[in-house]
């Protein structure tokens, strides 16, 4: 059994897993107007950028997030196997050095920020960066899980993390993927996605390790899947049948069905094509959709850190038996109707679905379970 031990998240609601969970079910959004860079020649003009951010820093805005996460933690096994995940690393950095303001290259790429964090916590396990578009902490916490399912490790720390930067907002809006003002995930009227940034980690361990190490078990992680429908660089199937054949992975890993699970968190950007592949996806497997969500018209789109800052999400939602608002929803999309709500949602139930998707068609859906005892 897969069990998590510690979690935390930093994005642009707040520092700490708490702050993020309270500020989502109050329905507050933290899409703010960009101020690190000029968005005159873009149609969109904010993002889910941290403000403690915004100011250039000394090292990196890579390093400070990093460090906000990691404030407090409690000490992690030393032998524990790290998995980085991130679509663009040290973009920051890397912007100074094509400006010609900055020549190091220590944290442009994603091994080089495994192995610098591996040092900062003082890991001394295998490491590995993981790049799997927007589905990155996704896949890094199914690879994860089946490390320790399988026996190989004990322990895994999976860090997810991702940074607003011009480069990114110029590219997301070259594709005409950016919404004009809000994030509406599931409306009628949604025009396109937000981008948000933030970090998350999960602490993965098994049974064996949590009692050896004294931990309570916040939630398990009981069955995950990856699968790729290799339909369109950027656009995602319109069928959902990667979706489609990654969920059904999770709940045969789980021996679960479709009727075991109370509730999603959808990946639910806001863009036209991703919220119908998805839905499309869900009406292929429930025959009555359960109460489902999208954090991202709250944090923004987080890319490469969601699958981290959702699985905290998820874990909150199945304590306290209950979906946070979908921020910016209005007018639910005839599919989605009586599943999505921009107020609370109660449920009931032991087993959470958590979805994510990225550019090359790859998809990836973990199975939440509530909290153990151990």
């Amino acid at each position: 059994m897969v069990h998590v031990a510690d979690a935390n998240a930093v994005t642009a609601l707040g520092p700490g897993a708490d702050t993020l969970w309270e500020a989502l079910l109050a329905g507050r959004s933290g899409l703010t107007p960009v101020r690190r860079f000029a968005t005159d020649n873009y149609l969109c003009h904010q993002a889910g950028c941290i403000a403690s951010l915004d100011p250039e820093p000394q090292t990196s805005r890579l390093d400070k997030l990093t460090e906000m996460l990691f404030d407090g933690i409690e000490p992690i096994p030393p032998e524990t196997t790290l998995l980085t995940a991130t679509t663009k690393g040290g973009i920051d950095q890397l912007e100074r050095i094509v400006r010609g303001q900055e020549t190091g290259r220590d944290r442009v790429l994603g091994h080089t920020i495994a192995e610098a964090m591996a040092a900062r916590l003082g890991l001394k396990g295998p490491w590995n960066n993981i790049n799997a578009a927007c589905a990155s902490a996704a896949v890094a916490l199914a690879l994860g899980a089946a490390h320790i399912q399988h026996g190989l490790v004990d322990s895994v720390l999976v860090c997810g993390l991702d940074l607003v930067s011009e480069f990114t907002f110029s590219g997301f809006a070259a594709l005409k993927a950016l919404s004009p003002d809000v994030c509406r995930p599931f409306d009628v009227a949604r025009e396109g996605l937000v981008l948000g940034e933030g970090a998350a980690y999960v602490l993965l361990m098994s049974e064996k390790a949590l009692r050896r190490t004294k931990r309570r078990s916040l939630g398990r992680l009981v069955g995950w899947g990856i699968a790729s429908d290799a339909h369109h660089v950027t656009a995602p199937s319109r069928t959902g049948e990667g979706l489609v054949l990654a969920i059904r992975q999770a709940l045969a890993g789980a021996a679960l069905t479709a009727a075991d699970v109370a509730a999603v968190n959808a990946h639910g950007t806001g863009s036209i094509y991703n919220d119908a592949m998805e839905l499309a996806a869900f009406g292929q497997l429930f025959d009555r959709l359960p109460p489902l969500h999208s954090v991202k018209g709250a944090t923004g789109h987080t890319m490469g850190a969601c699958g981290t800052i959702e699985t905290i999400v998820g874990l909150c939602s199945l304590k306290h038996q209950c979906l946070p608002p979908t921020a910016g929803l209005s007018t639910p999309e005839d599919k989605a109707k009586g599943c999505v709500a921009a107020e609370v949602q109660r449920f009931s139930g032991e087993y959470l679905l958590m979805t994510n998707s990225g550019f090359g068609g790859i998809n990836a859906a973990l199975i939440l379970g509530r909290e153990a005892s151990i």
